[in-house]
């Protein structure tokens, strides 16, 4: 399936205009070496895709790795493809083992360091990928600085409380500077308390866009884990198992089966409509390590359900 016509989307309250499903760097240089990573990047994007979010941490966490490889994947990929211009690239700053913390020269350094892996003159979206004790004057101011010196086009926030979100935003209202336009929570299916609720409020009452990580709950969500199965050969199988022990896994699986074939889709199609429909989500980040794995995240992009359908998936994930 296609959805080069799909409409793009608004970021928040950003100049920035992205595919609504936003393409999730963390396998590239882990599960997926340069040459599987270029075949899903160009797919995606000959399938309309232009947002592709990665970090500055993917992906330390391999053998032989040491942080950046994702970046440097991407990098790479822009240079040859010659595309630059037709990609919004979100990246990360906090995790780095050697950039890590929100301090204003962390963030300073790790730009650059970004900045270079990634080969271009400037980041679209900069998110701090996860909030510490680092005052909210501190980082905001540094974020304003790397926004005014043309490094980045905008800024936003994954991992972050509601009060800390509030206090950042009224900082930078209060004096002037880059405010955040999105949040990155993670939120799904199985894990609404991650989002919804005061966190969520506040996205909404400042106008800021949702991009969910973990939008297919480590695969879960897509149905290849089965009450009694023999699991899949997949690096998330372990994390994505745990949900069959809750109450709600069969539940929503079984709700998700139902909607997938009342519309001829897999369940992962729906897992992602149902979270592009909710209030303020802008794009749901999924990964993909190889092309086939593809079309059903592109699929969730464009699938509308029912109100009857979202009733059922709300219920059996309440």
């Amino acid at each position: 399936m296609t959805t080069g016509n799909h409409s793009r989307v608004r970021l928040g309250t950003s100049d920035l205009s992205v595919h609504p499903l936003s393409l999730g760097g963390n396998v590239f240089g882990w599960t997926a070496d340069e040459q599987q990573s270029f075949a899903v990047l160009d797919a995606y994007a000959a399938a309309g895709g232009n947002f592709v979010d990665t970090a500055d941490f993917y992906s330390a966490w391999a053998p032989g790795n040491t942080g950046g490889e994702s970046e440097t994947v991407i990098g790479n990929w822009l240079r040859t493809r010659g595309n630059r211009d037709d990609i919004v690239i979100a990246t990360k700053v906090g995790l780095h083992p050697e950039a890590s913390g929100l301090g204003a020269a962390t963030i300073k350094a790790a730009a650059e360091a970004s900045l270079r892996r990634l080969g271009v003159d400037h980041i679209d979206l900069y998110y701090t990928h996860r909030d510490d004790d680092t005052p909210v004057e501190e980082f905001v101011t540094a974020l304003d600085e790397l926004v005014r010196a043309g490094k980045v086009r905008a800024v936003a926030a994954s991992n972050i409380s509601a009060e800390r979100l509030a206090e950042a935003l009224a900082f930078a209202e209060r004096e002037g500077l880059t405010k955040y336009v999105a949040v990155q929570p993670h939120y799904n299916l199985v894990s609404r308390a991650t989002f919804e609720g005061p966190l969520a409020e506040v996205v909404a009452e400042h106008g800021l866009a949702t991009v969910p990580y973990y939008a297919l709950a480590s695969g879960f969500l897509t149905g290849k884990y089965r009450p009694g199965g023999t699991g899949v050969d997949s690096a998330r199988a372990e994390g994505a198992a745990r949900y069959l022990a809750e109450p709600r896994g069969p539940k929503v699986l079984d709700a998700l089966d139902s909607v997938a074939a009342d519309h001829g889709v897999e369940p992962a199609s729906v897992a992602l409509a149902w979270l592009a429909a909710r209030p303020t989500v802008a794009a749901p980040i999924a990964s993909a390590r190889t092309v086939d794995q593809l079309p059903p995240l592109l699929a969730g992009a464009t699938l509308e359900l029912t109100p009857a359908q979202t009733a059922l998936l709300d219920e059996a994930s309440a």
